[in-house]
């Protein structure tokens, strides 16, 4: 690849994100990342309110050097730290140890999403984190889900709008635009520099009504790319070339092929059904 490419030309580059493999501490997260091909490595250090393993790293100063050594050893960059929730008992201000310590390690962004069903509050909160963020390098990625109070993307684009911070995105797990049903035409009136990072996946086609199931998929249950029910193609035709950061958390394959070995998998099935579906482009460039 030569500097002349342009980034549609530009190979497609992955990132491993932790909920694929969530019970995998930090530094092993790094090493298998490295060890399985992926171009990125995407960790959860803001564990408060989430289900699972307490990956904090300003917390666990032991963890937090052990890290430091998989990411030396390895090379591997940070791309994105996860999850600032905007919450009606959580001060955004509570997470800035987690952001300098992402921002030293390398990351470039930060996820969040809006738990809150107080619309000022969440917009005024939100706002607050994109500014804490921004002392940090850091932009913020707002994600809708079906179990948060912003549950589709014309409540998430509000929010962007209303905020109105340089530091702002709009992050789109494939899993939630299904849960959704979103349009794949509404993409086009998004602005381009929204966009930092998506994530990608398959999962099953029908979409639950009862809570407790749909929690299960979104944290246990989705598959590899091609082998669900949903169309990603579709949503990543739409969307300008970013960082797929892959989030395919499947309890079964895990117990299956283990942790390096289901991460493994899913680079390769999405390698696979990118170039079969749709950027064959940028997947040739490999």
């Amino acid at each position: 690849m030569t500097a002349a490419l342009s980034v549609e030309q530009q190979a497609q580059q992955y990132a491993l994100g932790h909920l694929t493999i969530i019970d995998t501490p930090t530094p092993e997260l790094v090493r298998i990342a490295a060890r399985t091909g992926y171009d990125y490595v995407s960790p959860r250090l803001i564990c408060d309110g989430l289900p699972g393993t307490d990956h904090s790293l300003a917390r666990n100063p032991a963890l937090l050097h052990a890290t430091r050594e998989a990411l030396a050893e390895t090379g591997l960059p940070v791309h994105d730290i996860e999850l600032a929730r905007i919450a009606d008992d959580v001060d955004p201000d509570s997470y800035e140890a987690e952001l300098a310590i992402g921002a030293a390690i390398g990351a470039g962004h930060l996820l969040s999403s809006i738990w809150s069903s107080d619309h000022g509050y969440s917009v005024d909160a939100f706002g607050r984190l994109c500014r804490l963020a921004a002392q940090y390098g850091l932009t913020v990625n707002l994600e809708w889900l079906a179990l948060a109070a912003v549950t589709t993307m014309a409540d998430a684009v509000a929010v962007l709008r209303e905020v109105d911070e340089p530091n702002a995105r709009l992050m789109i797990d494939l899993h939630h635009f299904h849960r959704s049903r979103e349009r794949v035409a509404d993409l086009a009136a998004m602005p381009r520099e929204w966009f930092e990072f998506v994530q990608i996946c398959d999962a099953p086609g029908p979409i639950p009504t009862d809570v407790d199931e749909m929690a299960r998929i979104i944290r246990e249950g989705r598959n590899y790319l091609g082998e669900g029910g949903t169309d990603p193609a579709a949503v990543l035709d739409a969307l300008p070339p970013l960082v797929y950061s892959v989030e395919i958390p499947s309890a079964t394959d895990v117990a299956r092929l283990g942790a390096e070995g289901h991460a493994r998998r899913c680079l390769e099935t999405s390698r696979s059904y990118l170039a079969r579906e749709c950027r064959t482009e940028r997947e040739a460039v490999r």
